[in-house]
């Protein structure tokens, strides 16, 4: 090897079944989701997951789960873009077995992010228990970092990821498998027969990769394309990075890729779909940023920015951009922290008084805190929702013990979530009616959480990402 330096669909098989067999149903299946005609629901279910890869070329095999692996055959050896999650791990490890007889040299991750880095423990044990040599991990010099501040910050993101899936016993990761060989700008790797082609882009992550494979005409895109609106926004973590990521996104379409393997979703095949994909993607985020950024050059403050982008007619109907886990709304908070700092241009809000003294005052001159949310279920009537929220919020800061007005805050905070398309905003507002429920019946968080069955699956780890999940179908958490 040289370098240089540059639920089961009708009619599936039971996942570990025939390759072909499982090719073919999956491969069905991934045409319908292109259609419009199904969703993600059913490979975040793990319907596909099995000991046996899907077959996308002669050299190439797709292991279909939450996130995504793929597996390249270079006659001297496998590499993989990218590992999956650590519950995958021994079906990940099964599946390329069956696939090759030949080691796997190489991993390369396409961003730090534990579902797809955690795989790799397992294919280290396969290769301790074969007698061969680990596989050398490559991946962006921003991998490491990110590492250590998940090791830093393991409670904070413990707390976030509970929120956000709604499994309140899940504990954050602070043990990861560092990258033996890093990159800064692009990166070529030789394995065999095929040249792997690695380039750094800002996008969801500082660390990002894709990889171009061009014997096989073959992109694989990590999450910067994740049959989602882009995941730009995500209220509750880091920094992401629009701009860069719609340049990244516009380079790899001019690739005329035949197959593209996202991180999350299922495989595009056929160069056009490829490039309509690709743009489409790149066309909603650049219009994200020149409304805000024009937006922000005329003054304006983060509310009205907020209320006045709107994303180009069609674009989320498209079913690989559907709003199911970001939303464009949080993209422009985002870009707004990205070019703005955090003062929205509140005067109020830049040193403002404790909320609860705030929502005191506002429950005082309103007659109680009790006419306040009398007035939040009024407005829930209503259907206006946001306002509602306004105030049960203020209702429960100025009367945290009040049982009645924490069942007005759970009521209006379960509705809004059932209202909401993303995973993120579901999540949040999901946890925050379960904290007042909790105060209403004299319970705690994870007790509301699990009274229903769906609650009880994600509690568990079941978690749906991207789906549009009708039925709540889900995938394991990290």
């Amino acid at each position: 090897m040289t370098r240089h330096n540059e639920s089961r669909p009708d009619g599936a098989p039971v996942a570990g079944g025939p390759a072909d067999d499982l090719t073919g149903a999956y491969l069905a299946y991934a045409e319908r989701v292109w259609q419009g005609e199904e969703t993600l629901a059913t490979q975040m279910s793990g319907a596909f997951t099995g000991c046996e890869l899907v077959r996308t070329g002669e050299r190439t095999g797709f292991f279909p789960a939450f996130a995504n692996v793929c597996v390249f055959d270079t006659g001297d050896g496998l590499v993989l873009v990218d590992s999956g999650d650590f519950r995958t791990g021994a079906q990940l490890v099964a599946a390329v077995r069956a696939f090759s007889s030949h080691d796997v040299r190489s991993v390369v991750y396409t961003h730090g992010h534990v579902d797809h880095t955690f795989g790799v423990f397992a294919l280290d044990a396969a290769a301790k228990e074969r007698g061969a040599a680990a596989p050398e991990v490559v991946a962006h010099e921003a991998v490491a970092a990110r590492f250590d501040r998940y090791a830093e910050t393991a409670g904070y993101n413990a707390w976030v990821n509970r929120r956000q899936f709604g499994v309140p016993a899940l504990e954050w990761p602070t043990t990861y498998r560092y990258p033996d060989t890093s990159y800064r700008d692009r990166f070529t790797l030789r394995q065999g027969d095929l040249t792997f082609e690695l380039t750094h882009a800002r996008g969801e992550t500082d660390d990002h990769t894709y990889v171009w494979i061009p014997e096989l005409r073959t992109l694989c895109t990590g999450d910067l394309f994740i049959w989602n609106s882009p995941n730009a926004g995500n209220p509750q973590k880091v920094q992401r990075y629009p701009v860069e990521w719609a340049r990244a996104l516009r380079t790899m379409r001019e690739l005329d890729a035949e197959v593209l393997l996202p991180g999350h979703g299922v495989p595009i095949l056929g160069a056009d779909r490829v490039r309509q994909a690709l743009g489409d993607t790149a066309e909603l985020l650049e219009s994200l940023c020149r409304q805000t950024r024009d937006l922000m050059n005329e003054g304006r403050r983060l509310d009205e920015v907020l209320h006045t982008v709107r994303v180009p007619e069609g674009l989320l109907d498209r079913p690989y951009l559907r709003p199911a886990y970001d939303e464009p709304e949080f993209v422009v908070r985002n870009l707004w922290r990205l070019w703005g700092g955090w003062y929205d241009q509140n005067p109020a809000h830049l040193k403002p008084a404790p909320e609860a003294e705030l929502a005191a005052e506002l429950a005082d001159a309103a007659g109680g805190a009790a006419l306040l949310a009398r007035r939040a279920t009024a407005l829930l009537a209503a259907g206006k929702l946001r306002l509602a929220c306004h105030l049960a919020e203020a209702a429960a800061l100025a009367a945290p013990e009040d049982r009645d007005i924490a069942r007005v805050r759970a009521t209006v905070y379960a509705k809004r979530a059932a209202a909401e398309s993303s995973t993120m905003a579901r999540g949040v507002f999901s946890w925050a009616a379960a904290e007042s429920a909790a105060v209403a019946e004299g319970t705690d968080v994870t007790t509301e959480l699990t009274r229903t069955e769906d609650g009880r699956r994600r509690a568990a780890g079941a978690i749906s990402v991207g789906a549009f999940d009708d039925d709540h179908a889900g995938a394991d958490a990290p």
